[in-house]
């Protein structure tokens, strides 16, 4: 798996990236992907969040992620097929933004570790883009029950 990654904060320190380098690639490994698949990972602050929140989604106030899946099928988009390109093909699944920021200010909120937190975040954008979501009640038992079981099989617990 590739993943790129980008600190327009330039504060994230080097563990805490290394964290969700090997988080996403152990999600990978657990959802049995495809060895070239790759995605891009972007950490922002509050400010830049809420723009990319604002012009996407039209919601204008920070969050703490936001997924770009290339695979979502938008009619918009321009199909690949992938069995003409060749199985060794790199696969760019999308990318993920996440908001440094909120990042911090929800492991205060809810009582764990930075790390924990990030490491939920990353995990939540990347199954977004694996096509899993929460916009009905039973979407949302399976992706935060995946979200979980990977976590928890990683050994980044929720502290109680």
């Amino acid at each position: 798996m590739e993943i790129d990654m980008f600190d327009e904060t330039e504060s994230v320190q080097e563990e805490h990236q290394q964290l969700v380098a090997r988080l996403v690639e152990f999600a990978a490994s657990y959802l049995k992907l495809k060895e070239n698949t790759e995605l891009s990972i972007t950490f922002v602050d509050n400010n830049r969040i809420q723009e990319i929140n604002r012009e996407y989604r039209g919601k204008d106030q920070p969050t703490d992620v936001i997924s770009f899946a290339l695979n979502d099928e938008d009619e918009d988009d321009f199909p690949i097929n992938m069995e003409t390109v060749g199985e060794n093909f790199p696969e760019n699944i999308g990318d993920i933004i996440i908001s440094i920021e909120k990042t911090a200010e929800q492991a205060k909120e809810y009582g764990h570790g930075f790390e924990r937190e990030l490491g939920f975040l990353a995990l939540h954008g990347f199954l977004h883009l694996n096509g899993y979501d929460h916009m009905t009640q039973e979407d949302e038992k399976e992706m935060f029950g995946l979200q979980k079981e990977i976590l928890d099989a990683y050994g980044l617990k929720r502290e109680e």
